[in-house]
């Protein structure tokens, strides 16, 4: 047995040395950048892209958010609203703030529209203008506050409860400097919002208190060429602030093709602004964003690395990788670097002609993530090229109908054609009518339909593949099992040993020696065989 084992291991050892040949030795990606500090209580700057978090400080503690909430309120309204719907201000949204919070001056009563409202929000913060397009779109603050916690929850916040649409102190109205700019990232993906709060003044129609309009201003000095914290790139943002909260800021900005978003809690004035721009100043020097497909080499030669329902792609372009998905890296860093992960999760949020998920991560950490998709232009282009000419309108086919009947009369020839045309009953070889394609459809040739079909299959792994994995598992079983019975049969080796020194202390205590009690157990042996065997011997005699 021991033979066998010593065997089987040096063949596991050569076999395992044999695959580590061919193995590459992957060198350590360089550390994640950091090296930046905030004075404020919590600090958070992401990449708008993929959501990775670039830096952060108590990002998962919880603290009163104040005016930045009124982000989440602006994106709801925008997803439930057009612009041009009317809002009728109710007393409660006017007059349900607290004495001296910011408003626009709009009172009980006035009508604006949702676009006019928005401003208001974003750029004056306007608390009366929150509650109105709350009611608008909810018929309630209350109800509205249940929608903002559900969209929260959506985009995967897990430390935030909002209470109000404004962001006025309330105890269960909280968040995490993560879970906003979870949601800032939201907001600034969407154009309409972008397109508002980038707006550095506007013109609110005349009410009941402003007769002649009044024009806005953002709160956010980074925004502001004329003030000391002004900052290039700068895209938008909020500022917030209550005795509760501290002042609080939310900051989007873009550089060389890199979108970050920076976000301070319970930070004070003026130094929330250095932070911020801290923040912005660390990524955009130590990182870059770049479209995957344009390094990717793993996935890109689709049609000789893998197989869809059986059949090899000959067409490289029949699956290609999504143009925008974008990965964050350090400056120090390659591509390379970043370990990909190929993943068939497809969730309803994904791509249409997603056919697989491919993320990567960086030193455990995930950096953001791409698409193999089927290449929709190589279909379109197919089906344009077999697309059926529509026919003409019921006039045009009368008119036809007449003249070849005309030419039929005058020839001569079939003369039975008129009278069945006339009896609206169709000659032999004609189309169906019913069997014909509607004007504007397409035919594709089953040949294409055969080929998309199987294309839009899952993967399947080639059988080599299977092989080669078996091959490992099977290798790799064998040398678990190896390795336990060697286990198992030193620890045999120790256990006999051990109870053979615990028998010769036990005679020595006894006063036997070692030989002794090796003749006595000799003796007893030599008499219990013989009995045996004299047993045996008269059984056999009995049953004889």
């Amino acid at each position: 047995m021991t033979q066998l084992i010593k065997r089987m291991s040096a063949f596991l050892l050569c076999l395992m040395l044999l695959m580590g040949a061919f193995t590459e030795t992957a060198l350590a990606a360089p550390d994640w950048p950091s090296g930046v500090s905030v004075q404020a209580e919590s600090g958070i700057v992401i990449d708008a892209d993929t959501g990775t978090v670039l830096w952060g400080q108590n990002i998962h503690n919880q603290y009163f958010p104040a005016s930045i909430t009124k982000i989440m309120t602006a994106l709801i309204v925008i997803e439930k609203c057009s612009l041009d719907e009317t809002v009728t201000f109710s007393h409660n949204a006017v007059f349900n703030v607290e004495a001296g919070s910011s408003n626009a001056g709009i009172n009980e009563g006035d009508k604006l529209s949702v676009k006019d409202c928005l401003y208001a929000l974003l750029l004056k913060s306007a608390n009366e203008s929150a509650n109105a397009l709350a009611e608008h779109v909810a018929g309630s603050t209350e109800a509205f506050a249940d929608m903002m916690n559900a969209k929260a929850k959506e985009l995967g916040c897990t430390d935030t409860h909002f209470a109000n649409p404004s962001g006025l102190n309330d105890p269960e109205h909280y968040t995490s400097t993560y879970d906003m700019a979870l949601i800032a990232r939201a907001a600034f993906l969407n154009p309409t919002f972008e397109e508002i709060d980038s707006t550095t003044y506007y013109k609110l129609p005349p009410n009941s208190i402003n007769p002649e309009g009044l024009t806005i201003y953002p709160g956010h000095k980074m925004l502001k060429k004329s003030t000391p914290y002004y900052y290039p790139g700068i895209v938008g943002g909020k500022t917030g602030y209550t005795t509760l909260a501290g002042n609080t800021l939310v900051t989007c900005a873009k550089k060389n093709g890199l979108k970050l978003i920076a976000v301070i809690l319970k930070g004070s004035t003026p130094q929330y602004w250095t932070d911020t721009k801290n923040l912005l100043d660390f990524g955009f020097e130590n990182f870059v964003s770049v479209r995957a497909a344009d390094h990717e080499t793993k996935y890109s030669p689709v049609s000789s690395d893998l197989t869809f329902g059986g059949l090899t792609l000959d067409k490289p372009a029949a699956l290609i990788l999504d143009p925008d998905g974008r990965i964050i890296l350090p400056k120090t860093a390659e591509f390379s670097d970043a370990e990909a992960a190929l993943s068939y999760d497809i969730s309803d949020s994904d791509p249409a002609n997603a056919v697989a998920k491919i993320c990567y991560r960086y030193n455990e950490r995930q950096i953001g993530c791409t698409y193999l998709e089927t290449n929709q232009a190589l279909f379109e282009s197919a089906a344009s090229s077999h697309q059926v000419p529509a026919s003409g309108g019921e006039g045009e086919l009368a008119l036809n109908t007449d003249q070849a009947a005309s030419e039929a009369a005058s020839s001569g020839e079939n003369d039975a054609a008129v009278p069945d045309a006339a009896a609206g009953q169709s000659p032999e070889g004609a189309q169906d009518p019913e069997e014909t394609v509607p004007q504007g459809e397409t035919e594709l040739p089953k040949e294409t339909e055969d080929y998309r079909e199987k294309a839009l299959r899952p993967f399947e792994i080639p059988a080599i593949a299977w092989i080669i994995l078996g091959s490992v598992a099977g290798v790799a079983l064998l040398g678990a099992l190896i390795t336990f019975l060697i286990i198992r049969k030193n620890r045999e080796t120790q256990e006999y040993h051990f109870r053979h020194e615990q028998r010769l202390k036990r005679l020595q205590d006894s006063g036997v020696s070692a030989d002794e009690f090796n003749n006595l157990i000799e003796q007893r042996r030599s008499s219990y065989t013989s009995k045996r065997k004299k047993g045996r011997g008269n059984r056999h005699l009995k049953f004889k």
